[in-house]
């Protein structure tokens, strides 16, 4: 199961995976990692832009799939995912099971930073 920890708030989203959705702050483009809770941590399937551009230029072995440059991270599992909140941006996007709903569905809309993790 994956968690979302927010100082001494925890939010179980009771699923095993999820994806991860914002759009960047000067492209307005929307990016999206799919991500899975595994025994070695929170492991990376796939990552998604659907456009390029300051900083977000896709990989060489990103391949166009339905209007997205999708691919899949060479990344070990991670421990934990650190996200941070500007207030200059739109909130962060949490999907399960093709249901998105904001970050502050979950945890206070100015809780920062939100910290993402396998949970027991």
């Amino acid at each position: 199961m994956i968690c979302l920890v927010a100082g001494k708030i925890v939010a179980p989203l009771m699923a095993g995976a999820m994806t991860l959705a914002w759009t960047h702050s000067v492209e307005k483009i929307v990016w999206e990692e799919d991500w899975r809770a595994t025994p070695a941590g929170l492991e990376l399937v796939q990552a998604r832009v659907r456009g390029s551009g300051a900083g977000m230029e896709p990989p060489p072995e990103a391949r166009l799939v339905d209007g997205a440059w999708a691919w899949g991270p060479d990344l070990p599992p991670q421990e934990q995912v650190i996200m941070r909140r500007s207030g200059a941006t739109a909130d962060w996007r949490v999907c399960i099971d093709g249901q998105c709903r904001p970050m502050e569905a979950y945890v206070p809309p100015d809780a920062d930073p939100i910290v993402m993790k396998a949970c027991p």
